[in-house]
């Protein structure tokens, strides 16, 4: 994996959507970026939680080295459960709106490649979030950069006017956002049911 590119495709959406949209429109295999994108930052986010874990538990008192290892693997395991899972229900649930509400062919590559570089905005949240707990507050605000991102993207992508694709971007970015969120709650709260 070229983490060079990588972090330049994360950039390039960031600071200029559109122009990041026009050349993933421009790939031939839409999920090329399934194996090129989403899953180096899936795993880019399950070290940062691992790593994190022990940053911020190393001098706790009570627990062994063991016991912090266990608890970065549990984190770790439900970050990369979350994201993944969350990544595909997002994408089969957008590519479904789309054509149903929206009327607008969206088969599930397209909507696979939509939302999986949609995510750029969660995973490099959630990093830095991890690493750095007291930019919890910017991730409230910045986590709805993704409308944009996705209003861009829907407009080039999927040829949406900018009625539909304002709509559209809000409804998708509610499901990007919260489909990895319920199910990393839903894996935790399993986790310590199960513990």
């Amino acid at each position: 994996m070229n983490y060079k590119n990588l972090f330049k495709k994360v950039m390039l959406l960031i600071s200029s959507p559109a122009k990041a949209w026009e050349e993933i429109s421009l790939e031939e295999d839409k999920r090329k970026g399934l194996a090129t994108f989403v899953y180096p930052m899936i795993g880019l986010c399950g070290m940062a939680v691992f790593a994190s874990v022990f940053i911020y538990n190393f001098t706790s008192d009570g627990l062994t080295t063991n016991q912090l290892f266990q608890l970065a693997m549990t984190r770790c395991c439900a970050v990369f459960i979350a994201f993944f899972a969350g990544y595909f229900l997002a994408a089969k649930t957008v590519s479904k709106m789309a054509r149903s509400m929206f009327h607008v062919d969206c088969d599930m590559p397209k909507a696979e490649q939509l939302v999986g570089y949609a995510m750029a905005v969660p995973f490099v949240l959630k990093i830095i979030v991890v690493l750095i707990p007291a930019f919890l507050i910017l991730k409230l605000i910045f986590q709805f950069y993704i409308i944009y991102l996705l209003w861009e993207g829907a407009r080039i992508l999927l040829k949406m006017n900018e009625n539909k694709s304002t709509w559209f971007s809000i409804f998708s970015s509610i499901i990007i956002i919260f489909c990895p969120i319920i199910i990393e709650t839903i894996f935790n709260k399993l986790t310590v049911l199960l513990s």
